[in-house]
């Protein structure tokens, strides 16, 4: 029966996406925009740099520096797309430590586009507007404090070189502030975008982390629970029928000689309980639900054959059902019985009883079975040893009611017998 097999699927049967795949994916996303804004930056470089040398040519088409400038200016392009092919370089320079890909290859390489670009601006000061897209190459090559010093050392440069220019046609306030004011803006924004990105891979760390954690966490409560039912299901069929085995076969021994009928019946009666428990044992190799169940037998049937079964010399065992019965889910079944077999081995192991009566009740809201006998009764607060109980028998009958959201009563007094009671919701949570 579904209910009771140990492989249990959720509801969600979407794939599910793994910690580290997790991780994987976001670090991938990252990489890509990097890989975008490093297009961008690339692109406008090479913009600026032809502009520069455009207007350049047209203004100066006569200057005897020409030739010098339209060769720094390819050396500049050259040396710029010769960047990519010694490796990518980290993006994440938010701490003191330099980039993880900054190699020293790529800081020579750097200090060569530097230098080329430095001679060009003193060349041709139109050649500063290429300092934007050298911002952000330095940042990204440098740890952050080299990085912002060498950007405050390009908009000196670029500010003197502008200024010499235009020393002719007066003082202009733009020339001054708006360089360093473009810097600090575009620096502060890839500093703090560096940061975050770093934040964020830390808190995705921690998450896999944790996660991780709790994965292992729910595995390790899942077999401890997998085998605490599988020790109730034990308890309450095999243990069971091997008990009663076994005081079949001592009472057997104890009469052979003297009444060889009734050993003979004992004997025969203790082979019925090793054939039900074999049928047990294959069920539970099947999935685990009540063999008194298989075949389409309803719960009342199963108790009443329980009753049958567990009546013996010196123990009379009743069944009652009452109430019109209810369609029940396969699992509130397979627990009553359950329930019912667990506090009939506690009656002859326990109680010494000479009658138990097996009540099925159907409410509207919930169905209630009664165990009572009329043994020795014990003190149910009392607990321990005193209290006439060991074992599995009672935490595994709380366990399946608290299970199926039920509640359970035990009413008992030394001398008084005992009366079990198992109420079960209808409208249980399955």
């Amino acid at each position: 029966m579904d209910d009771q097999r140990p492989q249990v699927r959720g509801e969600d049967q979407r794939p599910q996406v793994r910690g580290e795949d997790q991780q994987t994916l976001v670090h991938g996303a990252a990489a890509r925009d990097n890989r975008r804004l490093a297009v961008v930056m690339h692109v406008t470089f090479f913009v600026l740099l032809g502009a520069s040398l455009t207007r350049f040519l047209l203004r100066h088409p006569d200057d005897p520096a020409t030739p010098w400038v339209i060769t720094f200016a390819g050396a500049l392009a050259t040396l710029y797309v010769l960047g990519p092919v010694l490796g990518p370089v980290s993006t994440i320079s938010a701490g003191p430590r330099a980039p993880s890909g900054a190699t020293t290859s790529h800081k020579l390489w750097l200090a060569a586009v530097m230098g080329i670009w430095v001679t060009l601006v003193i060349l041709a000061p139109s050649f500063g507007w290429c300092a934007v897209p050298l911002f952000y190459t330095g940042l990204r090559t440098l740890r952050t404090g080299a990085a912002i010093f060498l950007v405050a050392l390009i908009t000196v440069f670029v500010v003197a070189a502008q200024l010499k220019l235009r020393v002719q046609a007066g003082f202009d306030p733009n020339l001054l502030f708006a360089p360093p004011a473009v810097a600090a803006v575009a620096t502060a924004m890839f500093v703090h975008s560096q940061r975050q990105a770093a934040r964020l891979q830390s808190v995705i760390a921690d998450l896999v982390r944790t996660r991780r954690e709790l994965a292992a966490t729910e595995r390790r409560e899942g077999t401890l629970a997998e085998r605490q039912r599988l020790s109730m299901e034990i308890h309450d069929t095999l243990a069971q029928g091997l008990s009663s085995q076994q005081m079949l076969l001592q009472a057997a021994d104890r009469v052979w000689d003297t009444d060889p009928a009734t050993a003979h019946a004992h004997v025969r009666t203790a082979e019925s309980f090793a054939e039900r428990n074999l049928a047990e044992a294959r069920r539970f190799v099947h999935d685990l639900a009540p063999a008194d169940l298989a075949g389409g037998i309803g719960l009342e049937q199963a108790l009443y054959a329980l009753a049958e079964r567990e009546s013996r010399a010196g123990l009379d065992v009743r069944c009652r059902i009452e109430g019109g019965p209810a369609p029940l889910p396969d699992r509130v079944q397979s627990a009553l019985l359950r329930i019912a077999q667990g506090a009939l081995a506690n009656v002859t192991e326990h109680a010494a009883a000479r009658t138990a009566v097996l009540t099925l009740v159907y409410f509207d809201d919930q169905v209630v079975l009664d165990v009572a006998d009329d043994g020795r009764g014990f003190d149910p607060l009392a607990g321990g040893a005193s209290s006439g109980v060991r074992g599995h028998g009672l935490p595994a009958i709380r366990a399946r009611v608290a299970q199926l959201g039920g509640t359970l009563t035990i009413e008992s007094a030394p001398g008084d017998g005992t009366v079990l009671s198992a109420a079960i919701p209808l409208e249980s949570p399955r």
